[in-house]
């Protein structure tokens, strides 16, 4: 299992000093919704943003970041070469994943680019819904929040669990991928198990689609609950 190393100091101290305003000047409560791969961590955002909990999408960020005409783009061009660019002159993210999957050299190499990059357009978005939406629960969804040791970053965090058998076989239908392939991939985070001692509530979503809105609606309570303690001179929306 390859764990991705702690983000660099300077970025993690850049990003806690603007959350720390958001929250003195917003009175906002700042959720990472996580969870490994095909565990379900979309639905959930998802019901959440129902709900009344607006969404920033860390993969939607990196996405963005390295759109074609962007730094990060020709950064990446600079370092993995033409190879990583499709037809079309996007990134060729399927290309770029198998080089730096199978070498953690490179791995951390496109790291150094992207997470700066993927941070501060985070802290730009979280400023900006903070501004229409204050005083509100704002969530945001990492994938690797546990990997990245940046879970202390947010006010509470929820882990989307799956048992890896049941986790394995939704990843490699809905990738269209191998059991193999899929099991590698799983691998190569840390497992839904390892994440959970991470959380501040856990849901799983192993069940039906009810019975998973039926944990996120009780999770919403509390964290209405969590809101009020931490602004408790702030009246709620």
């Amino acid at each position: 299992m390859t764990h991705t190393g702690n983000a660099p100091a300077d970025m993690i101290g850049r990003t806690r000093a603007a959350l720390e305003k958001i929250r003195r000047t917003h009175h906002c409560l700042i959720v990472a919704v996580t969870g490994s791969i095909a565990c379900g961590k979309t639905t959930v955002s998802g019901m959440l943003e129902e709900l009344g909990a607006p969404l920033i999408d860390m993969d939607q960020i990196a996405r963005e970041v390295v759109m074609p005409g962007t730094p990060g783009y020709d950064r990446i061009i600079s370092a993995f070469g033409a190879g990583v660019v499709q037809p079309n002159g996007t990134l060729d993210r399927k290309a770029l994943s198998g080089i730096v999957f199978a070498d953690e050299t490179k791995r951390r190499h496109l790291e150094r680019i992207t997470h700066p990059l993927i941070f501060d357009r985070f802290v730009e978005k979280l400023t900006q819904l903070s501004k229409v939406r204050p005083d509100s629960v704002i969530q945001a969804a990492v994938p690797l929040l546990i990997e990245m040791d940046i879970q202390h970053l947010f006010d509470r965090v929820i882990v989307v669990y799956l048992p890896e058998e049941i986790q394995l076989k939704r990843l490699a239908t809905r990738d269209n991928i191998s059991v193999d392939k899929a099991a590698a991939i799983i691998d190569s985070q840390l497992s839904a198990h390892e994440k959970k001692p991470y959380a501040h509530y856990v849901i799983d979503n192993s069940q039906g689609r009810s019975h998973t809105r039926e944990q996120v609606n009780q999770v919403w309570l509390r964290l209405q609950q969590d809101k009020k303690q931490q602004h408790p001179d702030n009246d709620a929306q």
